[in-house]
Order: structure tokens, then C-alpha cells, then sequence
């Protein structure tokens, strides 16, 4: 999803009157007299004058009191917002319906929801992902854009870090996805039941967050019953294929702890040979599945 064409012209002149004031302010490069000229400079150049405008946030400020273009108040107050950019090494991560997705590589992981301009990422970057970019992320009318430059990475990952960064976006995805900034951990703070189950989701993120998986239930012990749920998936499926070469066609069966220990023609029949076998407490940890005829 891209930024609406008018928003697109409305950053770009707010964005290009800003660099050049702090190129007036701060004698950056030689030859700036109207926004238009930023458009003959060569990345190095602009690196330059945007490092000078992120090393300092009062710049930014004192552009919008100075308000050397006669912005609406409207105006002012978007660049105002720039305040709380993010400026970081990225994985592009997925292109999705609304926004394209900015994984960093914080801990835990943090996952933001960006705005392509007139060209969409994908266009931009190709289908092939994930790739490796320096970016600058500023927010604009309740959403995040970037500042109009990209640096990417020629690098192909292989199948180890491809995990870990998919690893690293389902951590992130547990959390929230980000769309607005500043950035609030109280806005996208996740249940420990949600981190837990995104520590769950594949065998790689288990073997990796073994620590973290039982730091948070010793915290929780009422979390060992997803824990048992979800691993209770992962063994159901083992399981459904080895009863259908045994024969099996359907039923219903318990586990716990990897381990079969009931098994019927309905739920409820397993429900009740369960119940008769296993003392109260140990019951929320069984997990029960059906297998069905194909």
C-alpha cells in the first residue's frame, strides 16, 4: 500500500523545506537556494545534510517556530512528529495489504507497518524477500512512511537466517505490529500467553527460545496449559499419521506429555476414561484431538 499521491507531494515539500533550512542554518553544502535544488544532489551529499538533521532534533523544532515557509498549522504539526523518527537497519519482511513490514533487530524484535510512496516496495525492491535496508522511518497523519531514501543490501541469506529472521517476525507479530509512531511498548504490550505461543509456533523457535519458553512459565505456571496445548498440537500430528497407518481411519484421542492415554469413538468417551485415569489438576494439561476420515 502507498501513501495518496497528494500526502506524497504534501511530505515531500514539507520534508525538502526542512532540509534546506538546516542547510541555511548549518552551512551543510554550497549552492542549496529552493527546495528544488535538493533534487540534484547526489546520495552523498544528502546523507549528509540528513545525518545533521537526525543528529539533532531541535533543528526540528526550531523550524517549526521559525516557520521560515508560513506552514498551516497543520503543517507544523507534522513536522513536528518527525521528532520520534526511527532511523535503523531493517529486514524487509513481507509486503502485506496495507503496509510492508520492517523487522528490526532489537530484542525482543519490534515489526513495523510502512508506507510505500508513489512506487511500492515491491516494486521497488522485487518479490524476493527477506532483504536488508537502511531506512529512516517518520511518521505521518497516524501512519509511517520513510524519508524517501533507501539503502539496500545485495546479500542472499541462507536457510539458518532465513529462520531466524521468520523466527524474529513471529516474535515481533506476538507484540504488534507498529503503524504509528512514537512507538508505545504499552500500546502493542502482548499477553505472556501470546509471547508464549509465538515461542511455540515451529521447532526452531522452540530449540531457540528454550530459556525464554521456561522463564515464562516458572513466572506463570497457569501457562503450561497452552504449553501443553500447543505442544499437544505438534504431537497430534505426529500422531494422526501413525494411527492411519495402523489402520486407523477416525476417533478421538488424549495426550499428555507426548503420550496417548485415551482414545474413542467420541469426544465425550474420551472426556470420561481421561477424567477416570488422571487426578484433577493434571486434566487442563491434556490436549485432544480428532482424527478424521479422509
Amino acid at each position: 500500500m502507498n501513501l495518496p499521491e497528494s500526502d506524497v507531494r504534501l511530505f515531500f515539500r514539507l520534508y525538502h523545506s526542512l532540509l534546506l533550512y538546516i542547510n541555511n542554518r548549518c552551512k551543510v553544502l554550497e549552492g542549496l537556494n529552493r527546495p528544488s535544488d535538493l533534487h540534484k544532489l547526489n546520495q552523498e551529499d544528502l546523507k549528509k545534510l540528513k545525518d545533521r538533521l537526525y543528529g539533532s532534533s531541535d533543528l526540528i523544532d526550531s523550524f517549526v517556530k521559525d516557520n521560515p515557509e508560513n506552514l498551516s498549522s497543520e503543517e507544523q504539526e507534522i513536522v513536528s512528529t518527525w521528532k520520534n523518527f526511527v532511523r535503523d537497519r531493517f529486514y524487509i519482511v513481507r509486503h502485506l495489504k496495507n503496509h510492508t513490514v520492517f523487522l528490526d533487530s532489537s530484542h525482543p524484535p519490534k515489526a513495523y507497518g510502512v508506507l510505500g510512496m508513489l512506487t511500492s516496495f515491491e516494486e521497488m525492491m522485487g518479490p524476493g524477500l527477506p532483504i536488508m535496508v537502511d531506512a529512516t522511518l517518520l511518521p505521518f497523519r497516524n501512519l509511517i512512511i520513510y524519508d524517501g531514501t533507501l539503502l539496500s543490501f545485495n546479500i542472499i541469506f541462507g536457510g539458518g537466517i532465513r529462520r531466524s529472521i521468520n523466527d524474529s517476525y513471529s516474535q515481533a507479530k506476538s507484540l504488534g505490529i507498529i503503524t504509528t509512531l512514537p512507538f508505545s511498548s504499552e500500546k502493542v504490550k502482548s499477553e505472556d500467553s501470546e509471547i508464549l505461543r509465538g515461542y511455540l509456533k515451529t521447532e526452531y523457535s522452540r530449540d531457540v527460545h528454550h530459556e525464554e519458553i521456561w522463564e515464562l512459565i516458572g513466572k506463570n505456571p497457569d501457562l503450561m496449559a497452552i504449553y501443553c496445548e500447543e505442544i499437544g498440537r505438534v504431537h497430534a500430528r505426529t500422531y494422526k499419521k501413525r494411527l492411519r497407518e495402523a489402520g486407523i481411519v477416525e476417533g478421538w484421542f488424549a495426550l499428555i506429555d507426548g503420550i496417548i492415554i485415551a482414545g474413542g469413538k467420541t469426544q465425550k468417551e474420551v472426556e470420561r476414561i481421561m477424567k477416570s485415569l488422571l487426578p484433577p489438576e493434571k486434566i487442563k494439561l491434556v490436549y485432544i484431538f480428532q482424527l478424521k476420515a479422509k
